[in-house]
C-alpha cells in the first residue's frame, strides 16, 4: 500500500507540474511574436515611414547614435539597437524610421534594410533558435521545477502534514528553487543562444522572475492544500480505523473473557461451594460472577471508566479467582483516594489480573500476591514471576490489545517493565477535570 501511495503521489505531482508548466508558458506563446532581436513586437506608437536614403551612423560616447543624411537630416538610433545589431560608428545604413505621435518626439530608426551596401541579415548577428525549440525547453524546465518542489513537499509531509513538516518542506523547496533559478534557460541577448541564467549577466530579469515566482508559489500553495486535504482524509480513515479497532477489541474481550474455559472454571468453583454447603460463599460467588459478566457486557462499549468502577470490577473478578485458589492467591490494593475519580479505558485491569493468574504457579507453599497501587498519576499492577512447571500457551493478544486501546483512546502509552523476578505494568491515569477544562 505504501509503494502504491508513493507511485500515486509521483503521478499526481507530475500531472500538476504539467498543468503549471502549461499555464506559465501560455504567456511564452507571445515569443512567437518576438522578432529575432529579442524584442517583443508590440504595436509601435507612431507612424512608420520608409526611407531610401543612405545615412552615416555616428555613435556618441554614451552609446547612443544618429544616422546623418547628406541633406542634413538625422535619425535617432537607440543604444540598445546599436548593441544588439552590432552597428559601428561610420556604418552606411539604409533604414526605415518611425515618427512618434507625442509632441516633440524625434524620428527614430525602426528597421535596417541595407548595411554598408549589403542587405542586412539579422540572423548573421542574432542567431536565435526556432520558437518551437525555445517553447519546448521552457515547457520541460517549468515541468521539472514544480515536480521537484512538489516531490520535496510530498516526502516532507508524507504521513504527517503538520505545520512543522510543511515549513521544513518549504525551506527545502526554497533552497532547491534558488538553485534551479540559477539554472533557468534564458536567451542570450547578444548571441540569441539558449544559456543558463547564472551565465547571462542578467540574473534578475523581470520576465523570468515573474514566471518563476508564479511557478514556485503555485507549487507551494498546491502542496499545502493537498497536504491539508490528505491530512483530513487521514483523520477520517483514522476515525474509521478507531471504530473498527474498538469493535474488534470489544469482540476480543468478550470472546477472550467469556469463554468456555473461564465459564466452566467458574461453575466448578461454584459447584465446590455448593458441595461443601458453604451457602453464604456460594451466594456471594454468584453475585460477583453475575456482576463480572454484567460489567464486561455493559461497559465493553464504554471508552473511559473511573478508577473506582474499575476497582469494583477488579474486586469482583479477583474474588472468582480467590475462591478457586483458596488461601493461595491475594490481591493487595493500595490506591490513593484522590485518584478514584480519575479515568482509564474500561476493562484495563481484567487482562492483567487474568495473565498474572494464568502464567504463574500458585501454591500453598508460595502464596501469590498481585499488587494494585497508584504512583505519580499512574495505576501500577505488579506481580512476582513464578513460572509454572508446564507453561500455558500464550498468544500475547490480550496485552497487545490493551496497549493498542490505550494508544487509540487516550493517546498515551502504557509502560511494561519486566525483570527476571517481577512483571509490572504502569497505566497512566487521566484527570477528568483537566480534560473538561481543555475541552472548554
Amino acid at each position: 500500500m505504501k509503494l502504491k501511495s508513493k507511485y500515486s503521489d509521483v503521478i499526481l505531482n507530475l500531472l500538476v507540474a504539467m498543468a503549471i508548466s502549461l499555464v506559465v508558458n501560455f504567456s511564452y506563446m507571445l515569443l512567437l511574436l518576438v522578432d529575432p532581436t529579442g524584442e517583443l513586437q508590440r504595436p509601435e506608437r507612431g507612424r512608420s515611414v520608409p526611407r531610401s536614403e543612405v545615412g552615416c551612423l555616428s555613435v556618441n560616447p554614451n552609446g547612443h547614435g544618429y544616422l546623418i543624411y547628406p541633406n542634413g537630416d538625422s535619425l535617432y538610433v537607440s543604444r540598445n539597437r546599436i548593441w544588439r545589431w552590432k552597428l559601428n560608428d561610420g556604418d552606411q545604413i539604409e533604414a526605415d524610421m518611425i515618427i512618434r505621435h507625442r509632441a516633440g518626439a524625434y524620428p527614430e530608426l525602426s528597421k535596417v534594410k541595407m548595411l554598408n551596401g549589403e542587405k542586412f541579415d539579422i540572423s548573421s548577428v542574432y542567431n536565435r533558435p526556432p520558437a518551437v525549440i525555445e517553447l519546448t525547453v521552457q515547457l520541460v524546465y517549468y515541468l521539472l521545477v514544480p515536480f521537484l518542489l512538489l516531490s520535496i513537499l510530498s516526502v516532507a509531509c508524507r504521513g504527517n502534514c503538520s505545520a512543522r513538516n510543511f515549513t521544513r518542506g518549504c525551506l527545502g523547496c526554497l533552497i532547491v528553487a534558488v538553485l534551479l533559478y540559477c539554472l533557468a534557460p534564458v536567451i542570450d541577448k547578444k548571441t540569441g543562444q539558449i544559456i543558463l541564467n547564472f551565465t547571462s549577466g542578467r540574473m534578475f530579469d523581470y520576465l523570468l522572475l515573474l514566471k518563476y515566482s508564479f511557478a514556485v508559489v503555485v507549487s507551494l500553495l498546491y502542496g499545502r492544500i493537498y497536504g491539508l486535504i490528505s491530512q483530513r482524509q487521514e483523520v477520517v480513515v483514522e476515525n474509521e480505523r478507531l471504530k473498527n479497532e474498538n469493535l474488534a477489541t470489544r469482540y476480543n474481550m468478550l470472546v477472550g473473557q467469556i469463554n468456555p474455559h473461564f465459564f466452566f472454571n467458574s461453575l466448578n468453583s461454584l459447584a465446590m461451594l455448593v458441595r461443601d454447603k458453604e451457602d453464604e460463599k456460594a451466594l456471594t460467588y454468584i453475585d460477583q460472577l453475575s456482576y463480572t459478566f454484567r460489567y464486561i457486557i455493559q461497559n465493553g462499549q464504554s471508552t473511559l471508566m473511573s478508577l473506582s468502577d474499575e476497582l469494583k470490577f477488579a474486586e469482583a473478578y479477583s474474588y472468582l479467582f480467590k475462591i478457586r485458589y483458596a488461601d493461595k492467591l491475594f490481591f493487595d490494593v493500595e490506591v490513593d483516594p484522590k485518584y478514584l475519580d480519575w479515568q482509564l479505558p474500561s476493562l484495563s485491569l481484567q487482562p492483567l489480573i487474568g495473565n498474572a493468574v494464568k502464567h504463574n504457579a500458585i501454591t500453598r507453599n508460595r502464596p501469590f500476591h498481585v499488587s494494585i497501587y497508584t504512583e505519580d498519576d499512574y495505576l501500577v499492577v505488579s506481580n512476582p514471576k513464578i513460572p509454572k512447571l508446564i507453561s500455558e500457551p500464550s498468544t500475547g493478544i490480550g496485552l497487545e490489545n490493551l496497549v493498542n486501546r490505550w494508544q487509540l483512546i487516550t493517546g498515551m502509552q502504557i509502560y511494561i517493565l519486566e525483570s527476571e523476578t517481577e512483571f509490572k505494568v504502569k497505566l497512566p491515569l487521566q484527570n477528568p477535570n483537566v480534560n473538561e477544562s481543555s475541552n472548554n
